[in-house]
């Protein structure tokens, strides 16, 4: 009985911490943000086909890509900006109307890009409504101020919105989707789900800080600030969210709903590290600036246990590929077997460097080092990405992809063991 005790009673402090209150969150909006599509992705493959559902990936892909600019790194920056004044009220609030004035413009430059792409891609210029609904899914996106509640670690609201919001297309998509041309009104749904939740998260936002019309030059100071990470999103870009949509360039829409399924059911996957990763995010900036000790114990456990982990799912996916495909893509998707096999390794890969990056590099004010890694795994993955997908297709964009990780985990590591900075070593032997 004391045995139960105690447990109980641990446990009831341990989902009481903050870390503990937003990793459970971020799990709520990674259910939302992947575990869902999961669902409905049996169904769309059936009914679309490889074709339409290569047409929908292609739009997907580059409304993701787009939503980093509206974004720019704010998840980072801000976030960071915020944990370490959350104090501060008066600097919250400044911090905001500068992110949210900075947006406004980064709105006008999303505009320009879309026209751009609109002219210079040939399955863009034949379905002119992808095109257009990719854009308002990636304002959807881009325009959520997660950054905001992320930063004072408080997310549960924004997390049951975000779920609740992406439950409705869920149910939409199930009722709404019967032909095989109707891809479009897949993203539309998702815009709309996007669009719900941002706007009420917004709303929440401004009811705790002042709304102000933020000033010009708060704006330009936003976007100075949060260059560095918006640099690091944009360019770790090029080989993680824009694959299938470099692919697109190359070979028919079939091919890119091959590749997409592997990349979705991956991405599913690597997921379900994502919560823990963001919840770690600003508690390690404030112990990094607090408590060098502590934050060195916290990145060397979260090494230990993200990585296993890791390792364990890609195994988990590689003996199990041939069923996985044949349950959530099902027929004609037959191709997309090696390539999850493939892409699989980048769960292990990526798990590490968000360690070794985001977790650890970042809080220690590496930004320029670790910009200049992930800007050559960007050049690295377009580079391979121009020689390998004419050639080999779905399977020539995921070898590009796993090489370009292997160069940002491996660098990494080499840069943090050469200034003694490694998480195994940790803070303390900085020189």
């Amino acid at each position: 009985m004391k045995t139960e005790f105690i447990l109980k009673t641990y446990l009831s402090q341990l989902f009481k911490h903050p870390l503990a209150k937003n990793a459970l969150a971020l799990y709520a909006v990674q259910i939302a943000n992947y575990i869902f599509p999961l669902i409905t992705i049996p169904y769309l493959t059936r009914i679309l086909r490889p074709e339409g559902w290569g047409l929908v990936i292609f739009a997907q892909s580059f409304a993701i890509w787009l939503s980093l600019i509206l974004e720019y790194g704010f998840n980072l920056s801000a976030t960071r900006d915020i944990s370490r004044n959350r104090l501060d009220l008066c600097h919250i609030s400044q911090i905001v109307e500068g992110v949210m004035g900075a947006k406004s413009l980064l709105l006008l430059g999303t505009v320009l890009v879309t026209l751009v792409a609109g002219s210079a891609t040939p399955l863009f210029r034949q379905y002119p409504d992808y095109l257009w609904l990719a854009w308002l899914s990636a304002i959807a996106q881009g325009l959520n101020p997660l950054w905001y509640f992320q930063g004072l670690e408080r997310l549960y609201q924004p997390a049951i919105l975000s779920v609740a919001a992406r439950f409705l297309s869920v149910i939409l998509i199930f009722i709404l989707i019967r032909d095989p041309g109707d891809g479009w009104m897949v993203l539309a749904l998702q815009a709309g789900a996007g669009f719900l939740a941002t706007v009420i998260s917004i709303i929440w936002m401004y009811r705790e800080v002042p709304f102000r019309w933020p000033l010009f030059s708060q704006a330009i100071y936003a976007l100075r600030m949060g260059w560095s990470m918006f640099f690091f999103c944009s360019t770790v870009s090029l080989y993680t969210t824009a694959n299938a949509f470099i692919l697109g360039f190359f070979v028919p829409p079939a091919l890119v709903g091959l590749y997409g399924g592997a990349e979705k059911i991956s991405k599913s996957v690597l997921s379900l590290l994502n919560p823990i990763s963001q919840a770690l995010y600003p508690r390690m900036n404030h112990l990094v600036a607090n408590n060098s000790k502590r934050a060195a114990n916290l990145a060397y456990l979260s090494l230990l246990f993200m990585g296993g982990l890791g390792f364990i799912l890609s195994a988990l996916i590689i003996v199990t590929a041939p069923t996985i495909v044949k349950i959530l893509l099902g027929p004609g998707f037959e191709g997309s077997i090696p390539v999850l096999r493939l892409l699989s390794l980048l769960i292990p890969l990526i798990a590490l460097s968000n360690v070794l990056g985001i977790q650890w590099m970042i809080p220690l004010g590496l930004d320029r080092t670790f910009n200049i890694i992930i800007m050559t795994a960007g050049l690295i993955n377009l580079a391979l990405a121009f020689l390998f997908a004419p050639r080999f297709g779905p399977m020539g964009m995921g070898e590009a992809v796993v090489l370009s990780e292997t160069f940002v985990t491996s660098s990494m590591f080499l840069v943090l063991w050469k200034k003694k900075l490694n998480p195994f070593g940790g803070i303390k032997n900085e020189s």
